[in-house]
């Protein structure tokens, strides 16, 4: 009985599904110092049942724009984000390996930083959900935003 369960979440969370999730990210989000430890965060935070949904409905461009406060303005609901970036973890490894061998990702070892690739040959499906993640994530630091949401980087 384990094996289907196991082979039906390995159906669900797959690199090949969540690695777009990540390259969407970095497309959006400045190239800062240290933006790979950021990448625990987006699967996570994109496939959470709440918070999942009011990313997607952030607002960008408008006289009313959406912030890390507006969309996280409930934490309280975030109490299982550690345990969801600690077993999504290999998950979120896998799916930067796997956008790093397809040219989607190149990787900054000096700053630590990830960032799309300029001359990307194969393309990857944008998410939208993931980019409007990393538009709330612009302009603040790696160790702000793991402050606010109250978890530790692994």
């Amino acid at each position: 009985m384990s094996s289907i369960i196991d082979a039906l979440y390995e159906l669900k969370y797959n690199p090949f599904e969540y690695g777009a999730f990540i390259a969407s990210f970095y497309k959006t989000i400045d190239e800062s110092e240290n933006n790979l430890l950021l990448a625990p965060l987006i699967i996570p935070l994109c496939s959470h049942p709440v918070f999942g949904k009011k990313i997607l409905g952030a607002v960008f461009g408008n006289k009313q724009q959406s912030s890390i406060w507006s969309i996280f303005d409930d934490r309280t609901k975030l109490y299982d984000l550690q345990e969801r970036i600690d077993g999504f973890y290999t998950l979120t490894n896998q799916c930067i390996q796997y956008c790093l061998i397809n040219d989607w990702l190149s990787v900054n070892e000096k700053s630590l930083s990830l960032h799309t690739c300029d001359d990307c040959d194969s393309v990857f499906t944008s998410q939208k959900m993931a980019e409007k993640l990393g538009r709330l994530f612009r302009g603040h630091s790696v160790v702000e935003i793991y402050a606010f949401l109250g978890v530790k980087p692994r």
